[in-house]
């Protein structure tokens, strides 16, 4: 490669990585195999940086190639066996007030958890539009299908969603606020 288009691709990566990191952690639940599909993701734009580098959206190509390293992985036969069911431990923040803290950890929580419930390409398509915040359109480029198609599984990804949160609300015992 020649060295321009490598600082360029370094450039890209520095600026991108810690985005695509969040975005894959959403969609697999686990920081450390987050940061594996970023950087996969990264290796397979780097092998083909000469081909992409002129593309109009670059983190746009980005989110597919991330997306689809994750379906990919998720394919493993040796992914399905493997249980997560630790917990993350979180920083407290000495300056907010505890009680809201608390009720905000613990929705935010039980939205993680039930969005890692929530079938892959629903997950992807929930992630992509409200955590990523990008329209039916670039969500549909992204995963390779129609914008129709990203309306229902989006619509069935919320319909599951809320039934898997109100299950898991009603067995926690929690009164929600």
């Amino acid at each position: 490669m020649r060295k321009a288009d490598e600082q360029g691709f370094r450039e890209f990566a520095a600026a991108n990585a810690a985005s695509l990191r969040r975005t894959a952690y959403l969609f697999c639940g686990d920081w450390h195999t987050a940061e594996d599909l970023m950087q996969s993701s990264l290796m397979k734009m780097y092998v083909a940086w000469k081909r992409i580098k002129d593309l109009d959206n670059l983190i746009a190509y980005a989110r597919k190639v991330l997306l689809r390293t994750w379906l990919d992985e998720k394919r493993r036969p040796w992914r399905r066996a493997e249980q997560r069911d630790g917990e993350l431990p979180d920083a407290a923040d000495a300056t907010v007030d505890p009680d809201t803290t608390s009720a905000k950890l613990w929705a935010r929580e039980l939205v993680h958890t039930a969005l890692l419930q929530v079938p892959p390409r629903q997950r992807a398509v929930l992630v992509l539009r409200y955590f990523e915040d990008l329209p039916v359109a670039e969500v549909a480029v992204a995963m390779g299908c129609t914008e129709g198609t990203v309306k229902s599984q989006t619509a069935r990804g919320l319909a599951t969603l809320r039934t898997i949160v109100e299950k898991l609300d009603n067995s926690s015992g929690r009164v929600a606020s």
